[in-house]
């Protein structure tokens, strides 16, 4: 799964995960099959409602706004997903690191007619393998990308982790730490990198700078990074 970098205006650099092309596929498969169930029973009730025919194409076409709309409404309302992608573990996220608006989402939902309807998909693909951060023409005009929420299960998700044997601790204060702590950092880190959430990092590089009472010469990402392999490194050579 590739990876790219968001850059947040507090200059906090934070890895995600690309959406590969078959959960994008996938998600968009799903979301068709939800878009086309509306279109059918949309027009069952209006057979069941047995209008007038100049009445019914009015009343088909107001009908069948929300399916129209669906791209721009659900990633509007639901922070960058729709029903595919919820089930795809997949979002819309900015590269800058903001959360995008609905600017954003519209640009990209306009733009579906050349990435999507005129190419059959074609031109998205296409754009997604040869731009190689999961953007096609409609991410790179609104500045956004879709990138994968799913976890990665290893070792790196438990406390304990290998280190290099040349490895240099650079924090000694990190033993003030008991293991409960170093958890409770450790999970609060993963989740907020894996979530673009700048803000918990930042709370906890400025917590641990008081706990530690160090002055780091690191960003946020590497300092907080830096604190857990030190830990790891202290309590397995103790």
């Amino acid at each position: 799964m590739d990876e790219f970098q968001i850059e947040t205006a507090q200059n906090v650099g934070i890895n995600q995960n690309v959406a590969s092309i078959g959960d994008r596929m996938l998600g968009y498969l799903i979301d068709s099959a939800v878009i086309l169930l509306y279109g059918i029973l949309a027009i069952l009730l209006l057979i069941k409602l047995n209008l007038e025919p100049g009445d019914s194409w009015a009343i088909y076409l107001l009908v069948s706004l929300p399916a129209f709309l669906y791209y721009v409404l659900l990633e509007t309302f639901l922070d960058g997903k729709t029903l595919g992608k919820s089930v795809m573990k997949t979002r819309v996220v900015k590269l800058d690191g903001s959360p995008p608006g609905f600017a954003n989402y519209f640009v990209r939902w306009i733009l579906r007619i050349i990435d999507v309807v005129l190419t059959s998909g074609g031109g998205a693909v296409l754009t997604i393998l040869l731009k190689g951060n999961g953007q096609r023409i409609g991410d790179i005009a609104a500045g956004t990308t879709v990138i994968s929420e799913r976890e990665k299960l290893s070792i790196n998700d438990t406390l304990i982790k290998d280190l290099p044997i040349d490895y240099v601790p650079t924090y000694s204060q990190v033993t003030v730490l008991n293991d409960s702590d170093m958890q409770t950092i450790k999970n609060l880190y993963d989740e907020a990198v894996k979530n673009s959430n700048h803000n918990v990092i930042l709370n906890l590089h400025q917590r641990l700078i008081k706990v530690l009472g160090v002055e780091p010469k690191e960003n946020p990402v590497v300092f907080v990074a830096k604190v857990i392999k030190d830990y790891n490194y202290y309590t397995q050579n103790m």
